[in-house]
């Protein structure tokens, strides 16, 4: 039969259309949501806001990850196991286990499990809670069976198998039981009585010592002389076949000599190079020959041992004693059963005559029976857990409810706790997991973001967090500014700005971010240009200082001051004059076209040049303030998101709150003091009437049809042209008469 076709209900929200989560009927129809209009695709299982242990019963491929096909499966589950869809939508850490639907078999087996959990914990009625299953070691020690195969002493009735229970661990090693005690499972036993077996026979096929007890001394010192001891053959019969390179054989005395003056202690290695003992023709080595001292301990040791009946060695009776340690050598080499060998072959013959190894494989068999209803008490553990926390996920994966309720009840998952700073509190926090991805695609987001690194008291571990701030003024948010973080839990950290990411925050902002950077641009060139001006001047001081004083006094007066040149100084004075004027003039034709404008001419004059200096910073600002995202930064935790989550100016203005200080008229008794407001408007309306008056008396509003009442200022415009003409032609007059009288003055010099 075709399965009916679930209904869902729809909201528009944060810029994309959402499928509403409202009903355990939704949750139960999962299946039928198309991923595509999923918010969330997969989200991580660490760094959120809910309990790991939750995300982790979900998360069924133990990848780290939560997916669609996860979060779907976890929902049929759950729902097929209660009678009523819609309990989900409590969160509730507590359930009646009266409401799990015992017509399904899984929910048949939760309820069963938790009957066995309340009983074992000696607790009336039918609710379990978390509280309840948070120590499943607690629930299984109470129980002699927890269905995973470990047996542990506590199983065993019988004291013998208690005894070889714990002998077991001591030998062979143990397993953790469920109940948080050592334990063992059938490899264990079955490895233990193996070893024993193992360790009888090798002991029954022993081979007769040569040299009794001291026959491991004896090998162990043979084998290390063997090589010594042969070098020591070839270099005789070489001495014998070329008697003239003995002394290159032997010991090489220049050797010696090089480490004579040496902590010998220090040199056993080089010394341990030369020969074992005195090169000869005669491939012999007497036992009672000087030994080279780094071999010598061995030496002895073998020659207490074995006792040659000779005076000495030889190739053949070195290789005989060799010879009769191959039998016992394969009888060590064939040693089983190790583990055992501590117990003593008392200790092993008397186990092996008990065989308690079946009584303990039954024992196996019984815990193991028990395996389905114990992973069932650990299933209520995961129910418990996944229905407490499981709409709390669905509000954050399918769609960002939690993000963009209005009513600020609830908190998203990825929100981690509130950073106070400069006045504000920025809600919207997020653990950063990943910051070489943050410093990548956080920009992309289009908010104002200030990542801090943060520490507390309490624990020595360190949380790097990223914030953002929707509302208020850039101010000194800058880096190494320290700050306050409360997380979720109520822990206190000390937060301290690492890095800033600019972006837009109001409109507002915008309007004024023109201005400031004039104000930073105009501040940094005065400091420049007087820092500048100021070490110019300390070089100059300096110089002058260092320099040497003028030594002849006939030198100095030598430089006598040139003569005053009158024709200079009257040009400068025209030019200065003539700027001045044109200055003036300037001045007067700007007044004068704004006066000649009309008021809302004036307005609009004004407005447009607001608008030219702020309206492209407003435009900017507008147009990032409508796309930030918080998809990036979630993305940069390792999120996969599938919609759109815009962060309009309304909702920005949500997610910080500024500081709101009551309206009260206080007084600053560290004010800087002043005339009142009164006296400020007195003096500025004075101040403009005698303005007026001095540009009314100098005749520069005549254009106004207000002349000067003074004659001289009441001339024709042309006069004071002619004047200024004249002026000029005098002063040229000048400068000609001077510079002539100049170069008759350097005639009669000559």
């Amino acid at each position: 039969m075709k399965q009916k076709k679930h209904q869902w209900n729809y909201e528009n929200i944060g810029g994309s259309t959402r499928v509403k989560i409202t009903t355990g009927a939704d949750i139960a129809h999962l299946d039928q949501l198309d991923p595509k209009m999923w918010t969330v695709l997969s989200c991580p299982t660490t760094g959120l806001e809910i309990e790991e242990k939750s995300l982790k019963y979900i998360d069924a491929d133990s990848d780290g990850r939560i997916r669609v096909n996860e979060i779907v499966t976890t929902a049929k589950w759950i729902t097929a196991a209660i009678k009523n869809a819609d309990l989900l939508l409590k969160g509730a850490d507590n359930f009646d286990i009266t409401d799990f639907n015992q017509e399904n078999a899984e929910g048949k087996k939760l309820y069963n499990s938790s009957r066995q959990i309340l009983a074992n914990l000696n607790k009336e009625g039918n609710v379990i809670s978390l509280a309840d299953t948070a120590d499943i070691e607690a629930i299984f020690a109470k129980t002699r069976f927890n269905g995973d195969g470990i047996i542990t002493e506590l199983t065993a009735d019988d004291q013998d198998e208690k005894a070889t229970i714990a002998t077991i661990i001591k030998t062979m090693g143990s397993v953790a039981d469920r109940s948080g005690d050592n334990g063992v499972n059938t490899e264990l036993i079955e490895k233990f009585y193996q070893s024993l077996a193992d360790y009888t026979a090798w002991q029954a096929a022993a081979v007769e010592a040569p040299y009794g007890a001291d026959t491991d001394k004896a090998i162990e010192a043979y084998n290390a002389l063997d090589a010594k001891v042969k070098d020591y053959f070839v270099r005789a019969k070489l001495a014998a076949f070329a008697p003239e390179s003995t002394a290159k054989l032997d010991v090489q005395t220049t050797l010696i000599e090089t480490i004579s003056a040496d902590n010998l202690t220090g040199k056993t290695c080089e010394i341990a190079s030369y020969p074992l003992a005195r090169i000869t023709d005669k491939a012999e080595l007497s036992i009672d020959a000087a030994i080279n001292p780094a071999w010598a301990a061995q030496f002895n040791t073998l020659v207490s041992i074995v006792k040659p009946a000779e005076k000495f060695f030889t190739e053949a009776s070195w290789a005989a004693i060799g010879g009769s340690f191959a039998a016992y050598n394969a009888w060590k080499a064939a040693k089983k059963g190790t583990e055992v060998e501590s117990l003593g072959m008392e200790t092993i013959e008397k186990f092996i005559s008990d065989n308690r190894k079946q009584a303990l494989l039954d024992l196996v068999a019984q815990d193991s029976a028990f395996k389905e209803e114990a992973e069932s008490i650990e299933m209520v553990d995961k129910f418990l857990h996944i229905y407490r926390d499981f709409y709390c996920l669905l509000r954050n994966f399918v769609t960002f409810h939690d993000f963009y309720d209005k009513n600020k009840t609830v908190n998203a998952i990825f929100q981690s706790g509130r950073l106070i700073i400069d006045q504000r509190e920025c809600r919207l926090c997020i653990k950063v997991a990943d910051m070489n991805k943050h410093n990548t695609m956080a920009a992309a987001s289009g908010m104002y973001l200030v990542y801090c690194d943060c520490t507390s008291k309490t624990t020595p571990a360190k949380e790097s967090i990223v914030a953002a701030v929707t509302v208020g003024e850039v101010r000194d948010l800058t880096v190494g500014k320290n700050a306050i973080y409360y997380d979720n839990k109520g822990m206190i950290w000390d937060a301290v700005i690492t890095k800033v990411i600019d972006n837009p925050i109001s409109i507002g902002q915008a309007f004024w971010s023109p201005y400031r950077r004039m104000a930073v641009a105009i501040e940094d060139f005065i400091n420049k240009s007087a820092a500048d001006k100021d070490a110019n001047m300390m070089k100059d001081m300096t110089a002058k200082i260092n320099a040497a004083p003028v030594a002849d006094a006939e030198a100095a007066d030598a430089k006598a001051a040139p003569p005053f040149d009158i024709a200079k100084f009257a040009g400068i004075a025209a030019a200065i004059g003539m700027a001045v004027g044109m200055i003036g003039t300037a001045l007067t034709s700007l007044f004068r076209g704004i006066l000649d404008l009309d008021l809302w001419q004036l307005i609009a004059a004004f407005v447009g040049i607001i608008l030219v200096i702020s309206g492209p910073s407003m435009v900017m600002a507008w147009m990032k303030l409508r796309r930030r995202n918080i998809a990036p930064l979630l993305n940069a935790n390792g999120w996969a998101i599938n919609a759109a989550s815009k962060i309009s100016i309304p909702f920005g203005e949500t997610l910080t709150d500024t500081a709101k200080f009551p309206k009260l008229k206080l007084k600053d008794p560290y004010a800087k003091k002043g005339m009142p407001t009164w006296q400020k408007w007195a003096v500025s309306l004075i101040a403009l009437a005698l303005l007026f008056a001095g540009l009314w008396l100098a005749n520069l509003l005549a254009w106004a049809q207000l002349p000067s009442p003074i004659p001289c200022f009441n001339e024709a415009e042309a006069e004071v042209v002619e004047v200024v003409g004249n002026v000029e032609s005098v002063d040229n007059a000048e400068t000609a008469n001077t510079a002539e009288a100049v170069a008759n003055d350097s005639t009669v010099a000559e």
